[in-house]
């Protein structure tokens, strides 16, 4: 006699919890339904639950069609997703708070912290290639049509009557990018003037900020904003300028002469995934992100590959600063979280007018 397998019932926090994601930015036809006519995703190997940062959508939504048909063609099975999209910090809390997708794909390597930090993820997660990464971008300015005010660097965001945006580093992984790279940027000017100086590169963010028009909570959502006609230059990552000027929106790009690398990872979020007993399909779909047919994907969105030979043929597209810095030029992740987001730390004093 066959066992029947007892069905798993969601948790109430996190049936809110997916609610509220699919209020604020939508779900998948598959996610907002429920799979009425199926089993629960626990149940059904062949459902892969994905939570990602907002500015990663349109790239995955293209790309999820494609590994279906390469999962079909190696398993005969066909795969359905349910898809999630926010702002990378509250993507994060929210898989943290219970909902359990098997596939994380967020802004910044500190996001993924937090669901090691909650016993979801392996802390070996960065052995996987590149680090755990699947794309890189830089932070770079846009400008209206003609970059009317002669926006040229950071500098010029200090400027009287310049309306500045970017989002909020509490909730937005790309607004922590944006700032990073502001900071960064008032380090490498004081590097320049004799010594690298954290006050000086305080003052310079505290000049930028007072500039700011709005502070949205993700990255995609100041996108929005600045495309509304709020502001007259965005702080953003440049694959979000370059996917919207490719669709025929007006925009200047400027890149700053110092700015800092971005890198986004994707992990497997070990513990639902095996709960849902979707270790293979989530590992395969992770390694599928890595593959060139991806990366071509995620260039063609205006990401910088981070497959080389990919990379190489996309090289002319994606300008190398001159003073181009990572993570690590501002200490690492974990001297970030302590210098600049902590309760005292730099941002909050700039927030504070301390």
């Amino acid at each position: 006699m066959q066992t029947m397998k007892k069905k798993r019932i969601p948790s109430l926090y996190a049936v809110l919890m997916l609610l509220l994601v699919c209020m604020t930015v939508g779900c998948s036809n598959q996610e907002a339904e429920g799979e009425q006519n199926g089993p629960s995703a626990g149940e059904q190997s062949n459902t892969l639950v994905i939570g990602a940062y907002s500015v990663a959508k349109d790239a995955v939504g293209e790309l999820l069609p494609k590994f279906k048909e390469e999962w079909k063609a190696q398993t005969g099975q066909t795969v359905n997703f349910q898809e999630s999209y926010e702002a990378s910090g509250t993507q994060a809390r929210a898989i943290v708070g219970g909902f359990e997708a098997d596939v994380a794909l967020l802004a910044m390597e500190s996001d993924i912290d937090k669901l090691v930090k909650a016993d979801l993820v392996t802390s070996d997660w960065k052995q996987a290639p590149n680090d755990g990464m699947i794309t890189r971008s830089i932070v770079v300015l846009g400008t209206r049509d003609g970059n009317p005010l002669g926006i040229r660097d950071f500098e010029d965001l200090t400027k009287p009557g310049v309306k500045v945006l970017y989002p909020n580093p509490k909730t937005s992984g790309g607004a922590q990018w944006d700032i990073n790279a502001i900071y960064g940027a008032g380090l490498k000017l004081s590097e320049a003037n004799g010594q690298k100086d954290p006050a000086a590169a305080k003052a310079f963010l505290e000049k930028v900020h007072k500039n700011v028009e709005s502070l949205d909570k993700s990255g995609r959502s100041s996108m929005a904003a600045f495309e509304y006609g709020v502001g007259d230059v965005i702080v953003t990552y440049e694959n979000e300028l370059l996917a919207r000027i490719a669709q025929g929106v007006k925009y200047d790009i400027v890149v700053p002469k110092n700015t800092i690398l971005i890198e986004n990872p994707a992990v497997v979020v070990d513990k639902y995934a095996d709960k849902h007993g979707n270790r293979e399909l989530a590992e395969a779909f992770v390694d599928y992100l890595r593959t060139p047919e991806a990366q071509r994907i995620f260039a063609k969105h205006g990401f910088r590959s981070v497959d080389p030979e990919v990379f190489a043929e996309t090289e002319s597209t994606f300008p190398t600063p001159e003073g181009l810095f990572d993570i690590n030029y501002l200490g690492g992740w974990d001297e970030v979280r302590s210098t600049l987001y902590s309760k005292r730390g730099v941002w909050y004093q700039v927030l504070a007018g301390l």
